[in-house]
């Protein structure tokens, strides 16, 4: 990994100084080791209770607990000195909350801006297990087995809902309907594959290769327009994720 600029260390001691925060993690490709010169440093601040955000308000807009969900929260994006910083807030309650839902195999879906299939609620597991603590601790998160073997299910359950609908939607040459469908299925089979391998995903951006499925990304730039074609369309795309059609 490479070091940290004392711009970001700086804003690191501000966010820590807050009033509720508990800990100060590094996170995405950066703690990963797989960022480079482009990447952005994203900050995670784990804080109990009321936070005070005052601090951070001061150096750019500042999206309060809730803003972006119950499981993303809030935070900031913002530049320091030209370096491109995301603060990202994460209630300590609702991370173990949902840490004791997976460690039981339990999780749900939710919707969020900028995902194709939503965001498990085990992300906020996912995070604790690819961040490195820069203040204060943050607990450790192993792959639980139950998760393992409950979560391929519930994934290929959606994914084959999703491609009844996109069938529906191409037998009426909806082929926004039909696409946008084939592709929530992919990336729910995507996430069925790491859980089966007891892998963390934290985001989709490089899910379908994690998963193995990267020679599916070539049909959708041949989806036909034509209702007949549009359906051997999704058939192909179904049995390339080996999915036979529900009848």
């Amino acid at each position: 990994m490479s070091a940290m600029p004392d711009i970001v260390n700086e804003l690191v001691d501000e966010l820590m100084a807050m009033s509720g925060a508990v800990a100060v993690v590094l996170g995405g490709s950066r703690a990963l080791g797989t960022g480079d010169d482009e990447s952005d440093w994203d900050l995670g601040v784990y804080y109990r209770g009321a936070i005070d955000l005052s601090r951070l308000a001061a150096r750019g807009p500042v999206y309060p607990p809730g803003s972006w969900g119950r499981l993303m929260n809030g935070g900031a994006w913002l530049r320091c000195d030209g370096t491109k910083v995301d603060v990202l807030l994460r209630d300590l309650d609702a991370v173990e909350h949902w840490a004791r839902r997976t460690e039981q195999g339990e999780f749900e879906i939710d919707a969020l801006l900028g995902y194709v299939a939503g965001v498990p609620t085990y992300l906020l597991s996912a995070e604790l297990a690819s961040c490195r603590s820069l203040r204060g601790e943050v607990p450790a998160a192993s792959f639980p087995e139950k998760l393992r073997a409950a979560a391929p299910a519930k994934w290929r359950f959606c994914r084959s809902f999703g491609l009844d609908y996109a069938r529906r939607h191409a037998r009426r040459g909806n082929v926004v309907g039909a696409t946008a469908q084939a592709a929530k299925a992919v990336m729910e089979e995507a996430h069925a594959v790491m859980c089966e391998r007891g892998r963390w995903a934290c985001n989709e951006k490089q899910l379908i290769e994690a998963a193995g499925l990267s020679a599916v990304q070539a049909s959708f730039g041949l989806v036909p327009v034509e209702p007949a074609n549009l359906l051997r369309w999704v058939d192909g795309i179904a049995g390339q994720l080996h999915v036979p059609e529900r009848t």
